[in-house]
């Protein structure tokens, strides 16, 4: 099992709070959400409930059978207020309610969370409860959920988004693989824990590719677009657009170029894209050089979204027509390199912010990003609270961090008018010989190999 261990702690902190606590939880489908709650209630008394897509005399029919099935119960009224009236821990302990899914009901019932409110007021089960609310459309929870409360939003305690894991869960997860693998598997599939189960540990990269994401049999071989119709109507128009950001219009006026789309459409598409956490706009760090800064990116933030729209989508006719492996080593081998780019500095990043956190710093970092200039980009810029600046710059794909790269991120901070005395120099390969000897001499400089990540 696969499971945040953060995630799992807040749960936890929230039952051990005095009185009655109500939670929405919620995530992507493969975020694993039911395996979260099976973990975290294991050893407590509980009541669970998944709920169905039905009508809302239905649903509550068959939370009424479940209900009396475990509480060996003979209700008479049939309503919400009966039901949760009638659950109990059956000892002093907090009792724990899910409502799994809880949008089917929500939507067409508006008497179910008018119970859920007097429980947690007291009204109906009179013993400490937690309840909890799941939901695996993020669209609904951002957008809907707060007008259907209207007033009573303020009785939710917690909104917990689980996200996916992060690289060093990535790397604890999979123990067995390098680092540099472990980066390949991040920016390909991300960090998606219904993902991570289905990677063979014992195969290769390109193995694993072949068989969940190229093969017709492949679990992952309709995943990008499963996810993305899950909440999203009109596919064409979505797929139109991620395909050309996944080939570099990634401006607006690009995308409106690339597709034919007005603008106006394209930004309305852009916000149900970025609420479903499929796309977002990549903003440059703010310094002084904001001329010479790139304005308006967009980019895939979804991962594995990504890595199908930039090496599958476009080739669709030869994934039916070539052996998965011959696909591989045609349109993925020779461009991966390039794409893994950007994961690794994400990567580097979050090892920053890991130092920061055990207090490796120079100083304690306020805010990072990355300056995305029109000529060039400063991958890492980490700032204090008084605007002390570390840099970072990171090699994936090159065979060696040279002196001469070192050199393009002081004309690319000229451009950004930004300064700094601490500069940290991540590589997947090596460094050249005169790099680390002028490192000797310049304590400024920080050399950080990949397997140190």
């Amino acid at each position: 099992m696969i499971t945040k261990a953060a995630d799992l702690k807040k749960l936890t902190g929230l039952y051990e709070q005095s009185g009655n606590q109500l939670v929405v939880l919620y995530g992507r489908r493969e975020c694993q959400k039911e395996e979260l709650i099976r973990s975290f209630v294991q050893d407590k008394r509980h009541f669970y409930y998944r709920c169905r897509q039905a009508s809302a005399e239905d649903q509550l029919r068959m939370m009424g059978e479940e209900i009396g099935r475990c509480y060996d119960v003979h209700l008479q009224k049939h309503t919400y207020d009966e039901y949760f009236n009638r659950i109990r821990s059956g000892n002093a302990s907090k009792l724990v309610l899910v409502i799994d899914e809880a949008q089917y009901v929500m939507k067409k019932d508006a008497a179910f969370f008018a119970a859920i409110v007097k429980l947690k007021m007291k009204r109906l089960y009179p013993g400490p409860v937690l309840i909890i609310l799941t939901s695996s459309s993020i669209l609904w929870v951002e957008q809907d959920l707060g007008e259907l409360l209207a007033a009573d939003a303020k009785r939710v305690d917690c909104y917990m988004k689980i996200k996916d894991l992060n690289f060093l869960e990535v790397v604890r997860t999979f123990p067995s693989l390098a680092v540099s693998e472990c980066i390949r598997l991040y920016g390909a599939v991300g960090g998606v824990p219904a993902y991570m189960r289905m990677w063979d540990e014992g195969s290769t990269f390109a193995g694993n590719i072949c068989s969940l994401v190229l093969s017709e049999s492949g679990p992952l071989f309709d995943a990008a677009q499963s996810l993305i119709a899950t909440e999203l109507r009109e596919l064409s128009v979505y797929n139109t657009i991620l395909a050309a950001i996944a080939r570099g219009c990634n401006k607006l006026n690009d995308l409106f170029l690339a597709t034919g789309y007005s603008r106006a459409k394209i930004s309305v598409y852009m916000k149900n894209l970025s609420h479903f956490d499929i796309v977002e706009k990549a903003v440059s760090f703010e310094t002084g050089g904001w001329e010479n800064a790139k304005k308006g990116v967009y980019q895939i933030k979804d991962t594995f979204v990504n890595f199908w729209f930039k090496f599958v989508f476009p080739h669709l006719s030869d994934l039916y027509r070539l052996p998965e492996r011959d696909f591989y080593d045609r349109y993925i081998a020779g461009e991966l390199d390039g794409y893994m780019k950007r994961y690794f500095r994400n990567v580097c990043m979050e090892y920053l912010m890991l130092l920061n956190q055990m207090g490796r710093t120079p100083f304690p970092i306020h805010k990072m990003g990355t300056w995305i200039g029109k000529n060039g980009n400063i991958d890492i810029i980490a700032q204090s609270t008084d605007r002390q600046n570390i840099v970072g710059f990171c090699n994936w794909d090159r065979p060696q961090m040279t002196m001469e790269m070192c050199e393009d991120m002081a004309v690319y901070m000229s451009q950004a008018k930004i300064t700094s005395e601490h500069y940290f120099l991540f590589s997947a390969t090596a460094f050249e010989p005169a790099l680390v000897e002028y490192v000797k001499r310049d304590s400024r400089f920080e050399l950080i190999d990949m397997n140190e990540l």
